[in-house]
Protein backbone atom coordinates (compact mmCIF):
# COMPACT_ATOMS: atom_id res chain seq x y z
CA UNK A 1 0.00 0.00 0.00
CA UNK A 2 1.27 3.23 -0.65
CA UNK A 3 1.34 6.14 1.30
CA UNK A 4 -1.46 7.93 -0.37
CA UNK A 5 -3.69 4.74 0.56
CA UNK A 6 -2.85 4.46 3.91
CA UNK A 7 -5.92 7.70 4.91
CA UNK A 8 -8.87 9.38 3.50
CA UNK A 9 -10.04 12.80 3.55
CA UNK A 10 -12.60 13.17 5.97
CA UNK A 11 -14.18 16.82 6.76
CA UNK A 12 -15.93 18.99 9.26
CA UNK A 13 -16.98 22.60 9.61
CA UNK A 14 -13.21 23.31 9.65
CA UNK A 15 -12.22 21.96 6.55
CA UNK A 16 -11.13 18.77 5.10
CA UNK A 17 -8.55 16.23 7.66
CA UNK A 18 -6.69 12.89 6.45
CA UNK A 19 -7.84 10.04 8.66
CA UNK A 20 -6.43 6.25 8.23
CA UNK A 21 -8.21 4.54 5.94
CA UNK A 22 -8.66 1.69 7.99
CA UNK A 23 -10.23 3.33 11.11
CA UNK A 24 -14.16 3.99 11.74
CA UNK A 25 -13.55 7.30 12.89
CA UNK A 26 -13.65 10.82 11.26
CA UNK A 27 -12.49 14.70 11.11
CA UNK A 28 -13.22 15.54 14.79
CA UNK A 29 -11.91 12.19 16.49
CA UNK A 30 -8.96 12.88 14.07
CA UNK A 31 -8.27 16.70 15.45
CA UNK A 32 -8.51 16.09 18.86
CA UNK A 33 -5.80 12.86 18.52
CA UNK A 34 -3.59 14.84 16.70
CA UNK A 35 -4.19 18.04 19.34
CA UNK A 36 -3.88 15.80 22.03
CA UNK A 37 -0.74 13.45 22.56
CA UNK A 38 -1.57 13.51 26.37
CA UNK A 39 -0.44 9.73 27.47
CA UNK A 40 -1.77 8.38 24.33
CA UNK A 41 -2.05 4.82 23.93
CA UNK A 42 -2.23 4.36 27.71
CA UNK A 43 -4.58 6.95 29.45
CA UNK A 44 -7.79 6.38 26.78
CA UNK A 45 -10.64 7.07 27.12
CA UNK A 46 -12.04 4.54 29.68
CA UNK A 47 -13.88 1.40 28.09
CA UNK A 48 -16.59 1.73 30.11
CA UNK A 49 -17.36 5.32 28.87
CA UNK A 50 -17.00 4.17 25.11
CA UNK A 51 -18.96 1.03 25.58
CA UNK A 52 -22.17 2.99 27.89
CA UNK A 53 -21.93 5.63 24.53
CA UNK A 54 -22.94 2.78 21.93
CA UNK A 55 -25.94 1.69 24.69
CA UNK A 56 -26.78 5.59 24.44
CA UNK A 57 -26.90 5.54 20.76
CA UNK A 58 -28.93 2.89 20.58
CA UNK A 59 -31.87 3.84 22.72
CA UNK A 60 -31.31 7.49 21.13
CA UNK A 61 -32.35 5.83 18.24
CA UNK A 62 -34.99 4.07 18.93
CA UNK A 63 -36.71 6.95 20.64
CA UNK A 64 -36.31 9.46 17.89
CA UNK A 65 -37.48 6.89 15.47
CA UNK A 66 -40.56 6.99 17.68
CA UNK A 67 -40.59 10.44 17.54
CA UNK A 68 -39.00 11.83 14.55
CA UNK A 69 -40.33 9.23 12.09
CA UNK A 70 -39.69 11.75 9.51
CA UNK A 71 -36.23 11.75 10.10
CA UNK A 72 -35.12 9.04 11.41
CA UNK A 73 -36.44 6.14 8.80
CA UNK A 74 -36.35 2.80 9.97
CA UNK A 75 -33.74 1.60 7.82
CA UNK A 76 -31.75 3.89 9.92
CA UNK A 77 -32.77 3.23 13.08
CA UNK A 78 -31.62 -0.39 12.36
CA UNK A 79 -28.35 0.19 11.25
CA UNK A 80 -27.42 2.89 13.97
CA UNK A 81 -28.46 0.18 16.45
CA UNK A 82 -26.41 -2.53 14.90
CA UNK A 83 -23.40 -1.07 14.75
CA UNK A 84 -24.36 0.63 18.29
CA UNK A 85 -24.54 -2.34 19.56
CA UNK A 86 -21.50 -3.25 18.34
CA UNK A 87 -19.52 -0.25 19.98
CA UNK A 88 -21.43 -1.11 23.48
CA UNK A 89 -20.11 -4.85 23.21
CA UNK A 90 -16.43 -3.99 22.99
CA UNK A 91 -16.05 -5.30 19.41
CA UNK A 92 -15.15 -1.56 17.37
CA UNK A 93 -12.86 -0.91 20.63
CA UNK A 94 -9.74 -0.25 18.62
CA UNK A 95 -11.54 2.96 17.05
CA UNK A 96 -11.69 4.92 20.12
CA UNK A 97 -7.91 6.36 20.50
CA UNK A 98 -8.71 9.59 22.46
CA UNK A 99 -7.39 10.07 25.68
CA UNK A 100 -8.66 11.51 28.81
CA UNK A 101 -7.15 14.78 28.49
CA UNK A 102 -9.23 16.04 26.11
CA UNK A 103 -11.86 19.10 26.37
CA UNK A 104 -13.64 19.05 29.08
CA UNK A 105 -16.96 18.48 28.25
CA UNK A 106 -15.79 15.37 26.66
CA UNK A 107 -17.22 16.40 23.45
CA UNK A 108 -14.73 14.76 21.37
CA UNK A 109 -15.70 11.48 22.72
CA UNK A 110 -19.03 11.94 22.15
CA UNK A 111 -17.71 12.64 18.09
CA UNK A 112 -15.80 9.68 18.14
CA UNK A 113 -19.09 7.65 19.01
CA UNK A 114 -20.86 9.63 16.58
CA UNK A 115 -18.51 9.02 13.77
CA UNK A 116 -17.89 5.72 14.09
CA UNK A 117 -21.35 4.25 14.80
CA UNK A 118 -22.12 6.47 11.14
CA UNK A 119 -19.31 4.65 9.07
CA UNK A 120 -19.90 1.43 10.65
CA UNK A 121 -23.63 2.02 10.09
CA UNK A 122 -23.16 2.89 6.43
CA UNK A 123 -20.69 -0.07 5.80
CA UNK A 124 -23.24 -2.47 7.21
CA UNK A 125 -25.92 -0.80 4.99
CA UNK A 126 -23.44 -0.95 1.88
CA UNK A 127 -24.40 2.92 1.20
CA UNK A 128 -23.97 6.61 2.27
CA UNK A 129 -27.23 6.34 4.91
CA UNK A 130 -25.80 8.06 8.40
CA UNK A 131 -24.15 11.44 8.84
CA UNK A 132 -22.46 11.33 12.65
CA UNK A 133 -24.10 14.87 13.70
CA UNK A 134 -27.47 14.97 11.84
CA UNK A 135 -28.69 11.16 12.77
CA UNK A 136 -26.51 9.55 15.30
CA UNK A 137 -26.52 12.50 17.22
CA UNK A 138 -29.70 13.39 16.28
CA UNK A 139 -31.93 15.18 19.84
CA UNK A 140 -28.09 15.26 21.83
CA UNK A 141 -25.41 16.99 22.29
CA UNK A 142 -22.20 16.30 24.31
CA UNK A 143 -23.20 18.13 27.07
CA UNK A 144 -26.33 15.82 28.16
CA UNK A 145 -24.60 12.53 26.62
CA UNK A 146 -21.04 13.09 28.38
CA UNK A 147 -22.60 13.19 31.69
CA UNK A 148 -25.24 10.53 30.91
CA UNK A 149 -22.65 7.91 30.14
CA UNK A 150 -20.91 8.28 33.14
CA UNK A 151 -23.56 7.99 34.86
CA UNK A 152 -24.44 4.55 33.00
CA UNK A 153 -20.81 3.58 32.83
CA UNK A 154 -20.74 4.42 36.87
CA UNK A 155 -23.95 2.14 37.51
CA UNK A 156 -22.87 -0.38 35.03
CA UNK A 157 -19.57 -1.39 36.87
CA UNK A 158 -20.61 -1.05 40.83
CA UNK A 159 -23.77 -3.68 40.04
CA UNK A 160 -21.58 -5.96 37.57
CA UNK A 161 -18.20 -5.58 39.26
CA UNK A 162 -17.71 -3.77 42.61
CA UNK A 163 -20.50 -5.35 44.45
CA UNK A 164 -20.11 -9.01 43.59
CA UNK A 165 -16.52 -8.70 44.17
CA UNK A 166 -17.66 -7.31 47.71
CA UNK A 167 -20.14 -10.27 48.19
CA UNK A 168 -17.71 -13.14 47.26
CA UNK A 169 -15.29 -11.51 50.20
CA UNK A 170 -18.56 -10.97 52.59
CA UNK A 171 -18.96 -14.75 51.72
CA UNK A 172 -15.45 -15.53 52.55
CA UNK A 173 -15.27 -13.70 55.76
CA UNK A 174 -18.68 -15.63 57.01
CA UNK A 175 -16.95 -19.16 56.55
CA UNK A 176 -14.14 -17.90 58.44
CA UNK A 177 -16.69 -16.96 61.05
CA UNK A 178 -17.94 -20.33 61.48
CA UNK A 179 -14.69 -21.97 60.85
CA UNK A 180 -13.34 -20.51 64.00
CA UNK A 181 -16.14 -20.19 66.42
CA UNK A 182 -14.70 -20.88 69.72
CA UNK A 183 -11.35 -19.42 69.16
CA UNK A 184 -10.47 -16.98 71.52
CA UNK A 185 -8.05 -14.36 71.45
CA UNK A 186 -6.40 -11.29 73.17
CA UNK A 187 -8.22 -8.05 72.06
CA UNK A 188 -5.98 -5.18 71.00
CA UNK A 189 -6.34 -1.43 71.31
CA UNK A 190 -4.05 1.40 70.80
CA UNK A 191 -1.77 -1.32 69.41
CA UNK A 192 -1.43 -2.76 73.04
CA UNK A 193 -2.96 -5.32 74.86
CA UNK A 194 -6.91 -5.21 75.31
CA UNK A 195 -9.38 -7.63 76.88
CA UNK A 196 -10.20 -11.03 75.37
CA UNK A 197 -12.19 -11.21 72.19
CA UNK A 198 -13.07 -14.45 70.09
CA UNK A 199 -11.47 -14.56 66.90
CA UNK A 200 -14.67 -15.03 64.77
CA UNK A 201 -15.84 -12.03 66.73
CA UNK A 202 -13.02 -10.01 65.23
CA UNK A 203 -13.86 -11.57 61.61
CA UNK A 204 -17.40 -10.51 62.05
CA UNK A 205 -16.36 -6.89 62.52
CA UNK A 206 -14.42 -7.40 59.02
CA UNK A 207 -17.96 -8.49 57.30
CA UNK A 208 -19.85 -6.10 58.86
CA UNK A 209 -17.91 -3.24 57.25
CA UNK A 210 -17.51 -4.60 54.05
CA UNK A 211 -21.46 -5.19 54.30
CA UNK A 212 -22.08 -2.08 55.24
CA UNK A 213 -20.16 -0.72 52.35
CA UNK A 214 -22.49 -2.82 49.76
CA UNK A 215 -25.47 -0.70 51.71
CA UNK A 216 -23.70 2.41 50.81
CA UNK A 217 -23.12 1.51 47.45
CA UNK A 218 -26.79 0.41 46.60
CA UNK A 219 -28.02 3.88 47.96
CA UNK A 220 -25.77 5.63 45.84
CA UNK A 221 -26.77 3.92 42.86
CA UNK A 222 -30.21 5.57 42.71
CA UNK A 223 -29.21 9.32 41.77
CA UNK A 224 -26.74 7.47 39.23
CA UNK A 225 -30.07 6.08 37.68
CA UNK A 226 -30.64 9.61 36.67
CA UNK A 227 -29.52 10.72 33.30
CA UNK A 228 -28.99 14.24 31.75
CA UNK A 229 -30.15 12.87 28.12
CA UNK A 230 -32.45 14.96 26.45
CA UNK A 231 -31.11 18.35 28.37
CA UNK A 232 -29.09 18.92 25.01
CA UNK A 233 -26.62 22.13 25.21
CA UNK A 234 -27.68 23.64 28.07
CA UNK A 235 -30.66 22.13 29.97
CA UNK A 236 -33.38 23.66 27.77
CA UNK A 237 -33.60 20.63 25.49
CA UNK A 238 -33.32 22.54 22.50
CA UNK A 239 -33.35 20.50 19.60
CA UNK A 240 -34.99 17.17 20.94
CA UNK A 241 -38.62 16.38 20.43
CA UNK A 242 -41.16 16.57 23.40
CA UNK A 243 -41.15 13.21 25.31
CA UNK A 244 -37.36 12.34 23.88
CA UNK A 245 -36.00 12.26 27.54
CA UNK A 246 -38.18 9.96 29.11
CA UNK A 247 -38.41 7.77 26.14
CA UNK A 248 -34.73 7.44 25.80
CA UNK A 249 -34.20 6.11 29.16
CA UNK A 250 -36.97 3.39 28.81
CA UNK A 251 -35.05 2.45 26.18
CA UNK A 252 -31.84 2.46 27.88
CA UNK A 253 -33.65 0.69 30.86
CA UNK A 254 -35.17 -1.92 28.42
CA UNK A 255 -31.60 -2.27 26.77
CA UNK A 256 -29.80 -3.07 29.69
CA UNK A 257 -32.37 -3.94 32.54
CA UNK A 258 -31.63 -1.12 34.91
CA UNK A 259 -34.03 1.00 36.30
CA UNK A 260 -32.68 4.27 34.50
CA UNK A 261 -34.48 7.32 34.37
CA UNK A 262 -34.38 10.98 33.30
CA UNK A 263 -33.62 13.96 35.33
CA UNK A 264 -36.01 15.69 36.95
CA UNK A 265 -33.97 18.99 36.42
CA UNK A 266 -31.86 19.58 33.28
CA UNK A 267 -29.87 22.39 34.52
CA UNK A 268 -28.89 20.57 37.55
CA UNK A 269 -27.55 17.47 35.42
CA UNK A 270 -25.31 19.04 33.10
CA UNK A 271 -23.61 20.82 35.71
CA UNK A 272 -23.43 19.33 38.79
CA UNK A 273 -21.54 16.01 39.53
CA UNK A 274 -23.06 15.24 43.14
CA UNK A 275 -24.13 12.16 42.27
CA UNK A 276 -20.64 10.75 41.15
CA UNK A 277 -19.41 12.48 44.36
CA UNK A 278 -21.55 10.63 46.58
CA UNK A 279 -21.09 8.08 44.93
CA UNK A 280 -17.07 7.66 44.84
CA UNK A 281 -17.56 8.47 48.93
CA UNK A 282 -19.21 4.89 49.02
CA UNK A 283 -15.95 3.57 46.85
CA UNK A 284 -13.79 5.32 49.35
CA UNK A 285 -15.58 4.02 52.29
CA UNK A 286 -15.23 0.50 51.12
CA UNK A 287 -11.37 1.27 50.36
CA UNK A 288 -11.01 2.66 53.57
CA UNK A 289 -12.51 -0.69 55.25
CA UNK A 290 -10.46 -2.94 53.01
CA UNK A 291 -7.15 -1.12 54.51
CA UNK A 292 -8.09 -1.58 57.76
CA UNK A 293 -8.92 -5.40 57.05
CA UNK A 294 -5.68 -5.71 55.38
CA UNK A 295 -3.69 -4.28 57.69
CA UNK A 296 -5.48 -6.51 60.46
CA UNK A 297 -4.50 -9.46 58.54
CA UNK A 298 -1.08 -8.43 57.76
CA UNK A 299 -0.59 -7.81 61.38
CA UNK A 300 -1.98 -10.93 63.06
CA UNK A 301 0.04 -13.21 60.65
CA UNK A 302 3.23 -11.27 61.23
CA UNK A 303 6.41 -13.39 62.18
CA UNK A 304 6.38 -16.18 61.52
CA UNK A 305 8.76 -15.94 64.53
CA UNK A 306 9.32 -12.41 65.93
CA UNK A 307 6.07 -11.41 65.39
CA UNK A 308 2.28 -11.86 66.61
CA UNK A 309 1.73 -15.01 64.55
CA UNK A 310 -1.65 -16.07 65.61
CA UNK A 311 -2.68 -16.63 61.42
CA UNK A 312 -1.24 -18.18 58.72
CA UNK A 313 -1.72 -16.85 55.22
CA UNK A 314 -1.47 -18.23 51.95
CA UNK A 315 2.28 -18.28 50.77
CA UNK A 316 1.74 -17.29 47.09
CA UNK A 317 5.27 -16.51 46.15
CA UNK A 318 9.43 -16.25 47.20
CA UNK A 319 9.53 -12.57 49.28
CA UNK A 320 12.95 -11.85 48.80
CA UNK A 321 15.59 -11.56 46.45
CA UNK A 322 18.50 -12.10 49.20
CA UNK A 323 16.79 -13.68 52.32
CA UNK A 324 15.89 -17.03 51.51
CA UNK A 325 12.45 -18.77 53.03
CA UNK A 326 10.97 -15.21 53.05
CA UNK A 327 7.28 -14.70 52.36
CA UNK A 328 5.30 -11.55 52.64
CA UNK A 329 1.61 -10.54 52.91
CA UNK A 330 1.63 -9.68 49.30
CA UNK A 331 -2.18 -9.34 48.92
CA UNK A 332 -2.87 -7.42 52.34
CA UNK A 333 0.15 -5.04 50.38
CA UNK A 334 -1.84 -4.73 47.00
CA UNK A 335 -5.16 -4.19 49.06
CA UNK A 336 -3.61 -1.00 51.09
CA UNK A 337 -2.07 0.14 47.72
CA UNK A 338 -5.66 -0.31 45.90
CA UNK A 339 -6.85 1.67 49.27
CA UNK A 340 -4.34 4.53 48.75
CA UNK A 341 -5.00 5.01 45.22
CA UNK A 342 -8.58 5.38 45.65
CA UNK A 343 -8.44 7.75 48.52
CA UNK A 344 -6.25 10.10 46.17
CA UNK A 345 -8.93 9.68 43.37
CA UNK A 346 -11.44 10.78 45.73
CA UNK A 347 -9.95 14.20 46.13
CA UNK A 348 -9.56 14.48 42.27
CA UNK A 349 -13.54 13.82 41.93
CA UNK A 350 -14.49 16.12 44.52
CA UNK A 351 -12.40 18.50 42.88
CA UNK A 352 -13.90 17.77 39.53
CA UNK A 353 -16.98 18.02 40.64
CA UNK A 354 -17.14 21.56 42.15
CA UNK A 355 -16.02 23.19 38.59
CA UNK A 356 -19.21 23.30 37.01
CA UNK A 357 -19.53 27.08 35.64
CA UNK A 358 -23.29 28.18 34.89
CA UNK A 359 -24.80 25.54 32.55
CA UNK A 360 -21.84 22.88 32.22
CA UNK A 361 -18.81 21.11 34.73
CA UNK A 362 -15.88 20.62 32.05
CA UNK A 363 -13.89 18.55 34.12
CA UNK A 364 -15.72 15.39 33.10
CA UNK A 365 -13.24 13.44 30.83
CA UNK A 366 -10.75 13.25 34.48
CA UNK A 367 -13.66 12.84 37.12
CA UNK A 368 -14.47 9.67 34.92
CA UNK A 369 -11.56 8.23 34.80
CA UNK A 370 -10.56 8.35 38.27
CA UNK A 371 -14.17 7.32 39.30
CA UNK A 372 -13.88 4.16 36.90
CA UNK A 373 -10.49 3.55 37.92
CA UNK A 374 -11.38 3.29 41.51
CA UNK A 375 -14.72 0.76 40.93
CA UNK A 376 -11.76 -1.39 38.46
CA UNK A 377 -9.41 -1.82 40.98
CA UNK A 378 -11.68 -2.39 43.97
CA UNK A 379 -13.32 -4.89 41.81
CA UNK A 380 -10.28 -6.83 41.02
CA UNK A 381 -8.69 -6.18 44.21
CA UNK A 382 -11.07 -7.95 46.14
CA UNK A 383 -11.23 -10.69 44.09
CA UNK A 384 -7.41 -11.31 44.24
CA UNK A 385 -7.70 -10.85 48.01
CA UNK A 386 -10.29 -13.01 48.94
CA UNK A 387 -8.72 -15.74 46.50
CA UNK A 388 -5.65 -15.56 47.15
CA UNK A 389 -5.76 -14.59 51.10
CA UNK A 390 -9.28 -14.59 52.41
CA UNK A 391 -9.99 -17.80 51.51
CA UNK A 392 -6.73 -19.12 53.20
CA UNK A 393 -6.54 -17.09 56.59
CA UNK A 394 -6.17 -19.79 59.47
CA UNK A 395 -5.87 -19.31 62.88
CA UNK A 396 -3.12 -20.62 65.23
CA UNK A 397 -4.70 -21.56 68.79
CA UNK A 398 -2.26 -22.45 70.35
CA UNK A 399 -0.49 -19.03 69.82
CA UNK A 400 -3.82 -17.24 70.31
CA UNK A 401 -3.85 -19.23 73.86
CA UNK A 402 -0.25 -18.17 74.69
CA UNK A 403 -0.19 -14.53 74.24
CA UNK A 404 -3.89 -14.29 75.91
CA UNK A 405 -2.75 -15.87 78.76
CA UNK A 406 0.34 -13.58 78.92
CA UNK A 407 -1.67 -10.46 78.48
CA UNK A 408 -1.62 -8.28 81.72
CA UNK A 409 -5.19 -6.83 80.87
CA UNK A 410 -7.03 -9.96 81.44
CA UNK A 411 -6.82 -8.68 85.36
CA UNK A 412 -9.81 -6.74 84.30
CA UNK A 413 -11.78 -9.71 85.13
CA UNK A 414 -10.37 -9.02 88.56
CA UNK A 415 -12.26 -5.60 88.61
CA UNK A 416 -15.36 -6.63 90.38
CA UNK A 417 -13.79 -8.71 92.46
CA UNK A 418 -10.78 -6.35 94.38
CA UNK A 419 -11.22 -3.17 92.17
CA UNK A 420 -9.77 -0.79 89.87
CA UNK A 421 -6.82 0.47 91.65
CA UNK A 422 -5.92 -2.70 92.96
CA UNK A 423 -6.36 -4.45 90.15
CA UNK A 424 -4.22 -1.59 88.36
CA UNK A 425 -1.60 -2.46 91.04
CA UNK A 426 -1.47 -6.30 90.05
CA UNK A 427 -1.26 -5.56 86.65
CA UNK A 428 2.01 -3.17 87.38
CA UNK A 429 3.63 -5.68 89.34
CA UNK A 430 3.13 -8.64 86.86
CA UNK A 431 4.85 -6.37 84.48
CA UNK A 432 7.58 -4.61 86.86
CA UNK A 433 8.68 -8.43 87.91
CA UNK A 434 7.57 -10.12 85.36
CA UNK A 435 5.47 -12.85 86.95
CA UNK A 436 1.70 -14.06 86.56
CA UNK A 437 -1.34 -12.17 87.34
CA UNK A 438 -2.00 -14.71 89.61
CA UNK A 439 1.06 -14.34 91.51
CA UNK A 440 1.10 -10.54 91.21
CA UNK A 441 -2.56 -10.90 92.94
CA UNK A 442 -1.57 -13.24 95.43
CA UNK A 443 1.79 -11.04 96.43
CA UNK A 444 -0.14 -8.34 96.96
CA UNK A 445 -2.88 -10.00 99.39
CA UNK A 446 -5.93 -9.22 97.38
CA UNK A 447 -6.87 -13.00 96.43
CA UNK A 448 -6.08 -15.97 97.70
CA UNK A 449 -4.61 -18.82 94.98
CA UNK A 450 -7.74 -20.56 95.43
CA UNK A 451 -10.24 -17.22 95.13
CA UNK A 452 -8.20 -16.24 92.24
CA UNK A 453 -8.76 -19.68 90.30
CA UNK A 454 -12.77 -19.49 91.17
CA UNK A 455 -12.76 -15.81 89.47
CA UNK A 456 -10.55 -16.07 86.95
CA UNK A 457 -11.42 -17.22 83.60
CA UNK A 458 -10.62 -15.58 80.41
CA UNK A 459 -12.29 -17.41 77.94
CA UNK A 460 -15.48 -15.92 79.82
CA UNK A 461 -14.92 -12.87 78.96
CA UNK A 462 -15.68 -12.73 75.13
Amino acid sequence: MNRSEQYRVEHDSMGEVRVPADRYWGAQTERSRVNFPIGAGIETMPREITHAFGLLKRAAARANRALLPERMSEEKCAAIERAAAEVAAGELDAHFPLVVWQTGSGTQSNMNANEVIARRANELAGKALCHPNDDVNMSQSSNDTFPSAMHIAAALILEDRVLPAAEELIAVLRELETMHAGVVKSGRTHLQDAVPIAFSQEISGWRSSIERDCGMIRLALGPLYELALGGTAVGTGLNAPKGFAELAARELSALTGRPFVTAENKFHALTSRDELVFAHGALKALAADLMKLANDVRWLASGPRCGLGEITIPANEPGSSIMPGKVNPTQCEQVTMVAVQVMGNDAAVGIAASQGNFELNVFLPVLAYNFLQSARLLSDSMRAFTKNCAAGIRADPEKMRQNLRSSLMLVTALNPHIGYENAAKTAKLAYRENISLKEACVRLGFLTPERFDEVFHPENMI
